[in-house]
């Protein structure tokens, strides 16, 4: 019986933890999302869900509030925040791109009250420190930076993001809507043509990539044409279709919150309450 109500409930917190991450991919978001009292602590609780589509969409949420350079001490401060990364970086069931993408989190979070002369060796320690967790079969990170051409709206990035998604070696991404960019950090045996492929694959976008030259001016370098055969992530559960799928009015969610306060309080208290339902009965 219990099994039962666990998997009805799986689409709810997978739908919930999606919104999250889709809010949170807009900076004008982050703050409110981690100033709720209900927000952080559930994506938290969500590191630690069995379906493992929950804990990653839930990495990218905490991945984007992190970028928010005020919202970092809170975030390691929260109860049980730093834990649950360890223990999603040290379960030998995690995908890799997972556990690279909770090691980002985690250095991130940890170097978050270091002073700026010491930043950089705190950071070098941590990332040994996470390179150890992952293990010597895992390889390290690397990032890649394209201009995408198309990407003008919120369909179309959430077009973007599920192709990404899509791809076995993508750990994580950020949108940079106003100069139609996108920084992927990938594992450094995909290559980044792979990402030029499912990019092209949504028939409106073609992605170029951004390269600086000796004099540290950048240029875009177009990719070849032949498409790469992209390896696809098994190890996640597909996305729900798109006339089932509860984040399909996401544009209207996201401007509303973005730039009305008062709609993100309503919006926020709506995710608390299904948290609260779900892991304080």
């Amino acid at each position: 019986e219990k099994m039962n109500s666990a998997m009805s409930e799986e689409p709810d917190a997978l739908s919930v933890v999606n919104q999250l991450r889709d809010l949170a991919a807009d900076p004008l978001n982050r703050r409110a999302i981690v100033q709720d009292q209900g927000c952080l602590p559930g994506l938290i609780l969500f590191l630690d869900h069995p379906n493992p589509q929950v804990v990653h969409s839930a990495l990218l949420a905490l991945r984007y509030l992190a970028e928010c350079r005020v919202n970092r001490e809170k975030m390691k401060s929260e109860l049980g925040m730093m834990l649950s990364l360890q223990n999603v970086i040290q379960k030998t069931t995690t995908p890799g791109e997972t556990k690279l993408l909770a090691s980002e989190v985690y250095d991130i979070l940890q170097s978050s009250n270091v002073s700026d002369t010491d930043n950089v060796n705190e950071m070098n320690y941590r990332r040994r420190k996470a390179q150890f967790f992952l293990g010597s079969t895992n390889k390290r990170a690397k990032t890649v930076v394209l201009h995408i051409d198309g990407l003008d709206d919120s369909s179309r990035r959430n077009l973007c993001e599920e192709a990404l998604l899509k791809i076995k070696g993508v750990i994580s991404f950020t949108f940079q809507m106003a100069v139609q960019r996108c920084v992927v950090r990938i594992r450094s045996d995909l290559k980044a043509e792979a990402l030029a492929t499912a990019i092209a694959s949504t028939k409106v976008m073609k992605a170029q990539q951004v390269v600086k030259s000796e004099s540290g001016e950048e240029m875009l370098v177009p990719f070849q044409d032949t498409p790469v055969e992209v390896e696809q992530n098994t190890d996640l559960p597909e996305y729900l279709p798109e006339d089932e799928s509860p984040t399909k009015e996401q544009d209207k969610a996201v401007s509303r919150v973005g730039s009305h306060p008062e709609g993100a309080a309503s919006w926020l208290s709506t995710a608390a309450n299904f948290l609260s339902r779900s892991f304080y009965w």
